[in-house]
Protein backbone atom coordinates (compact mmCIF):
# COMPACT_ATOMS: atom_id res chain seq x y z
CA UNK A 1 0.00 0.00 0.00
CA UNK A 2 2.63 2.78 -0.75
CA UNK A 3 3.94 2.48 2.62
CA UNK A 4 0.53 4.31 4.04
CA UNK A 5 -0.98 3.12 7.32
CA UNK A 6 -4.39 3.45 7.24
CA UNK A 7 -5.07 2.48 10.94
CA UNK A 8 -7.96 3.48 13.11
CA UNK A 9 -7.82 7.07 14.37
CA UNK A 10 -7.75 7.48 18.17
CA UNK A 11 -9.49 9.75 20.42
CA UNK A 12 -7.00 12.95 21.24
CA UNK A 13 -7.48 16.22 21.78
CA UNK A 14 -9.05 18.56 19.10
CA UNK A 15 -10.72 15.49 17.48
CA UNK A 16 -14.36 14.90 17.10
CA UNK A 17 -15.77 12.02 18.53
CA UNK A 18 -19.15 10.21 18.85
CA UNK A 19 -19.49 7.72 21.43
CA UNK A 20 -22.85 5.98 22.99
CA UNK A 21 -22.16 6.48 26.41
CA UNK A 22 -24.40 5.70 29.32
CA UNK A 23 -23.75 8.09 33.21
CA UNK A 24 -25.28 7.28 35.95
CA UNK A 25 -25.26 8.36 40.01
CA UNK A 26 -23.35 5.07 41.50
CA UNK A 27 -25.59 2.46 42.57
CA UNK A 28 -28.22 4.88 41.33
CA UNK A 29 -30.38 6.85 38.69
CA UNK A 30 -29.55 7.09 34.99
CA UNK A 31 -27.81 10.17 34.29
CA UNK A 32 -27.39 10.49 30.77
CA UNK A 33 -28.29 8.07 27.75
CA UNK A 34 -27.52 7.32 24.40
CA UNK A 35 -30.07 4.70 24.35
CA UNK A 36 -32.52 7.53 25.07
CA UNK A 37 -31.37 10.37 22.88
CA UNK A 38 -28.76 8.95 20.29
CA UNK A 39 -25.39 8.93 20.29
CA UNK A 40 -23.52 11.81 21.28
CA UNK A 41 -20.83 14.10 18.91
CA UNK A 42 -18.07 15.97 20.51
CA UNK A 43 -14.96 18.10 20.06
CA UNK A 44 -12.39 16.12 22.42
CA UNK A 45 -10.53 18.67 25.24
CA UNK A 46 -13.50 21.22 24.34
CA UNK A 47 -15.13 21.39 27.40
CA UNK A 48 -18.22 19.90 26.49
CA UNK A 49 -17.94 16.56 28.39
CA UNK A 50 -17.17 15.43 31.99
CA UNK A 51 -13.56 15.82 32.40
CA UNK A 52 -13.10 12.57 34.04
CA UNK A 53 -14.90 11.04 31.43
CA UNK A 54 -12.61 12.81 28.95
CA UNK A 55 -9.44 11.25 30.82
CA UNK A 56 -11.12 8.00 30.38
CA UNK A 57 -11.54 8.20 26.76
CA UNK A 58 -8.36 9.74 25.95
CA UNK A 59 -6.17 7.05 23.32
CA UNK A 60 -9.16 4.85 23.13
CA UNK A 61 -9.93 3.39 19.35
CA UNK A 62 -13.11 3.25 17.18
CA UNK A 63 -15.03 0.13 18.18
CA UNK A 64 -13.77 -0.05 21.64
CA UNK A 65 -16.14 -0.22 24.88
CA UNK A 66 -14.94 0.78 28.42
CA UNK A 67 -16.55 0.82 32.02
CA UNK A 68 -15.97 2.38 35.32
CA UNK A 69 -16.37 5.09 37.93
CA UNK A 70 -15.44 8.63 37.76
CA UNK A 71 -15.00 9.93 41.18
CA UNK A 72 -16.62 12.90 42.43
CA UNK A 73 -14.28 15.57 42.20
CA UNK A 74 -13.74 14.58 38.16
CA UNK A 75 -17.69 14.39 37.09
CA UNK A 76 -19.50 17.46 39.05
CA UNK A 77 -17.08 18.41 41.29
CA UNK A 78 -17.21 18.15 45.98
CA UNK A 79 -19.39 20.52 47.05
CA UNK A 80 -16.96 22.77 48.49
CA UNK A 81 -15.55 23.32 44.60
CA UNK A 82 -18.62 24.93 43.55
CA UNK A 83 -19.14 28.31 42.81
CA UNK A 84 -20.10 31.19 45.54
CA UNK A 85 -22.12 33.88 45.10
CA UNK A 86 -23.88 36.53 47.16
CA UNK A 87 -27.61 37.81 46.86
CA UNK A 88 -28.63 40.71 48.32
CA UNK A 89 -30.48 39.26 51.49
CA UNK A 90 -33.89 41.57 50.01
CA UNK A 91 -34.29 39.22 47.49
CA UNK A 92 -35.35 36.56 49.83
CA UNK A 93 -38.77 37.43 51.89
CA UNK A 94 -38.46 39.34 55.10
CA UNK A 95 -39.54 36.72 57.73
CA UNK A 96 -37.42 34.00 56.22
CA UNK A 97 -35.20 32.77 58.47
CA UNK A 98 -31.80 32.47 57.16
CA UNK A 99 -28.66 30.77 58.98
CA UNK A 100 -25.35 29.32 57.98
CA UNK A 101 -25.56 25.97 56.47
CA UNK A 102 -29.73 26.50 55.97
CA UNK A 103 -30.18 25.44 51.85
CA UNK A 104 -32.39 26.64 49.82
CA UNK A 105 -34.02 25.49 45.95
CA UNK A 106 -33.23 27.92 43.33
CA UNK A 107 -33.07 27.76 39.23
CA UNK A 108 -29.73 28.23 37.42
CA UNK A 109 -29.63 30.68 34.54
CA UNK A 110 -30.55 27.82 32.53
CA UNK A 111 -33.63 27.13 34.40
CA UNK A 112 -31.69 24.18 36.02
CA UNK A 113 -32.57 23.20 39.09
CA UNK A 114 -29.29 23.93 41.98
CA UNK A 115 -29.16 24.34 45.64
CA UNK A 116 -27.78 27.26 47.55
CA UNK A 117 -26.07 26.23 50.80
CA UNK A 118 -25.87 29.57 53.07
CA UNK A 119 -22.31 30.27 53.83
CA UNK A 120 -22.43 33.81 55.65
CA UNK A 121 -25.57 36.18 56.36
CA UNK A 122 -25.68 39.83 57.28
CA UNK A 123 -28.81 42.45 57.07
CA UNK A 124 -27.31 43.11 53.61
CA UNK A 125 -25.96 40.44 51.77
CA UNK A 126 -26.42 36.17 51.85
CA UNK A 127 -23.17 34.57 50.61
CA UNK A 128 -24.29 31.14 49.70
CA UNK A 129 -22.41 28.54 47.38
CA UNK A 130 -24.03 27.39 43.77
CA UNK A 131 -23.89 24.24 44.66
CA UNK A 132 -24.67 21.18 41.43
CA UNK A 133 -27.50 18.50 41.94
CA UNK A 134 -25.26 15.61 41.64
CA UNK A 135 -21.85 17.38 42.89
CA UNK A 136 -20.12 15.09 45.86
CA UNK A 137 -21.61 11.63 44.07
CA UNK A 138 -19.26 9.08 42.02
CA UNK A 139 -20.51 9.00 38.37
CA UNK A 140 -20.66 5.02 36.30
CA UNK A 141 -20.21 5.06 33.16
CA UNK A 142 -20.29 2.64 30.14
CA UNK A 143 -18.79 4.41 27.01
CA UNK A 144 -18.55 3.04 23.50
CA UNK A 145 -16.04 4.94 20.67
CA UNK A 146 -18.03 5.20 17.35
CA UNK A 147 -16.16 7.47 15.24
CA UNK A 148 -13.26 9.72 15.74
CA UNK A 149 -12.54 12.54 13.04
CA UNK A 150 -9.32 15.17 12.17
CA UNK A 151 -10.89 18.66 13.14
CA UNK A 152 -11.66 20.31 10.16
CA UNK A 153 -8.91 22.59 9.23
CA UNK A 154 -9.22 26.40 10.35
CA UNK A 155 -11.27 29.07 8.44
CA UNK A 156 -8.29 31.65 7.05
CA UNK A 157 -9.09 35.20 8.62
CA UNK A 158 -7.83 36.67 5.58
CA UNK A 159 -7.50 34.66 2.17
CA UNK A 160 -3.94 34.69 0.16
CA UNK A 161 -3.62 36.94 -2.42
CA UNK A 162 -3.70 34.09 -5.14
CA UNK A 163 -7.19 32.68 -4.02
CA UNK A 164 -8.37 35.90 -4.88
CA UNK A 165 -8.10 36.35 -8.41
CA UNK A 166 -6.88 39.98 -8.86
CA UNK A 167 -4.81 41.96 -11.18
CA UNK A 168 -3.05 44.93 -9.46
CA UNK A 169 -3.97 47.98 -10.80
CA UNK A 170 -0.86 49.24 -12.59
CA UNK A 171 -1.74 53.22 -12.06
CA UNK A 172 -1.16 52.52 -8.11
CA UNK A 173 1.97 50.71 -8.75
CA UNK A 174 5.19 52.19 -7.54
Amino acid sequence: MNGVSLGRMKVKAGHLVRIDVELRVKGGDVIESSKKTGAVEYKHGGGQMLAGLETQLEGMDVGETKSGVIPAAEAFGTEEAQPKMSIPRASFPKDASIEVDARFEAKGPAGTPVTLSVLSVDEKEVVARVVHPLAGKDVEYTVKVLAVRPPPPPVPTKPPAELLDVEPDPESAP
